[in-house]
């Protein structure tokens, strides 16, 4: 499938279907956010009363089996979600974690995953840290020579 000209990937299009399905849930959501370097989420999303939901997009088996990072998203999240197509071996997926079924046009929770609140201070720097990615993102978006200059 082609986005704008570019090829997607299917874990890509399967973030897509995600973060449509958060957005009706009223969440605002980053593809590929880094909390801190070294570390880099499929999709952070961000709720109205600041709750903050990880997920991780999991396009088949090889792809879950060759992550073993996963458990360091943890300390940056509310809850922490697998999202996997219809076709995903769900019995791979660790016990005490979410679970949505998506593609690449809508999802849906079918495990919530259990919340482990965010410690004030870390809740903070995390939405001030995706605060600014966003607002990167829309200037890179509306003029790309911004990339071209050190911020």
């Amino acid at each position: 499938m082609h986005d704008g000209g570019l090829e997607l990937q299917p874990g890509q299009l399967l973030a897509r279907g995600v973060v449509r399905y958060l957005a009706s849930l009223g969440m605002v959501c980053l593809e590929e956010f880094t909390p801190e370097r070294g570390k880099r989420v499929d999709v952070m999303a961000l709720g109205s009363k600041g709750e903050i939901w990880v997920v991780e997009c999991k396009s088949s088996r090889a792809d879950f089996i060759s992550d073993g990072k996963w458990e360091g998203y943890l300390e940056w999240c509310d809850r922490y979600f697998w999202a996997v197509d219809e076709h995903f071996p769900t019995d791979l997926l660790p016990e005490g974690t979410g679970l949505i079924i998506g593609d690449a046009y809508g999802a849906e929770v079918l495990r919530m995953a259990p919340e482990d609140k965010l410690a004030a201070a870390r809740r903070k720097a995390v939405i001030q840290r995706f605060g600014t990615q966003a607002a990167r993102r829309l200037m890179y978006l509306r003029d790309p020579a911004m990339g071209e200059l050190s911020l």
